[in-house]
């Protein structure tokens, strides 16, 4: 009989004032507790790799694109470490382009097609898993209905048979203004075992949000859909070691 995995996950309220990519925090998203936060070197490697990837690969991309000298992944990654004065990102970066050399590595960042997880894969950094499984067996939403700074738990549980790799967890919410609103989410790599994961979640609008520079949500009176999933890498990708374990939807409504 296989050894079984159950997640589970509460996210807490509704999400954030603009579409938010994985490991950014937001006002209205708070990963409360996690129990695949561990102290072993190996996932903290990994979570740093993947905390610092979106300003790693900015930067490389910046670095690409303003005609810099680039002849080898180790003159590249010499300037990365220079400009974000940290040598273990610098040597992130080179383990990564080694994997597919300088000329590829360049493509991927010029077509933005190098995600956070693949990123840290390719580094050799966060441990790969292709034959993992998740299964949403439970998917609830309560209150179903409540005026704006209700906390709406949003409940996942999930199952797998053969553990996951690094993994992505990410949720969707469609809003009655159309602001695509989302949070995305690191699972490490985990053997057979429970787990559980608790997000806070206030429908609030963000303070920090500028009208004049993007749409802010407003969290007005109406019906929000939410879609989940459960991804091996990162959801939405199109790399390798890619792929949607799991999806499941519901609603809520914000009254006036």
């Amino acid at each position: 009989m296989h050894n079984t995995i159950i997640f589970v996950l509460i996210i807490i309220g509704g999400i954030i004032c603009a579409s938010k990519e994985l490991g950014v925090p937001s006002y209205n998203v708070k990963r409360a507790t996690s129990a695949f936060s561990r102290r072993d070197l190996s996932y903290n490697l990994c979570s740093t790799c993947f905390a610092r990837s979106g300003d790693s690969l900015d930067i490389l991309l910046n670095l690409i694109l303003n005609g810099s000298t680039i002849s080898t992944c180790g003159t590249l990654c010499q300037a990365l470490s220079e400009k974000t004065r940290s040598q273990l990102l610098g040597t992130f970066c080179d383990s990564a382009c080694n994997a597919v050399g300088i000329e590829k590595f360049i493509t991927l960042n010029k077509h933005a097609d190098l995600d956070h997880i693949w990123y840290c894969e390719l580094a050799k950094i966060c441990p790969i898993k292709d034959d993992g499984d998740a299964k949403i067996t439970t998917f609830s939403i309560s209150p179903t209905t409540g005026p704006i700074k209700t906390s709406f738990y949003i409940t996942v549980i999930y199952v797998s048979n053969n553990g996951i790799g690094t993994s992505g967890f990410a949720i969707d919410v469609y809003t009655p203004d159309h602001i695509p609103l989302s949070g995305r989410y690191l699972l490490e790599a985990a053997k057979a075992g429970t787990y559980s994961e608790r997000l806070v979640v206030i429908p609030d609008p963000d303070p920090r949000c500028d009208p004049l520079q993007e749409e802010c949500e407003k969290w007005l009176p109406g019906i929000y859909n939410v879609t989940v999933q459960i991804c091996n890498g990162e959801c939405g990708s199109k790399n390798p070691h890619s792929s949607v374990y799991d999806t499941a939807k519901g609603s809520f409504q914000v009254t006036k």
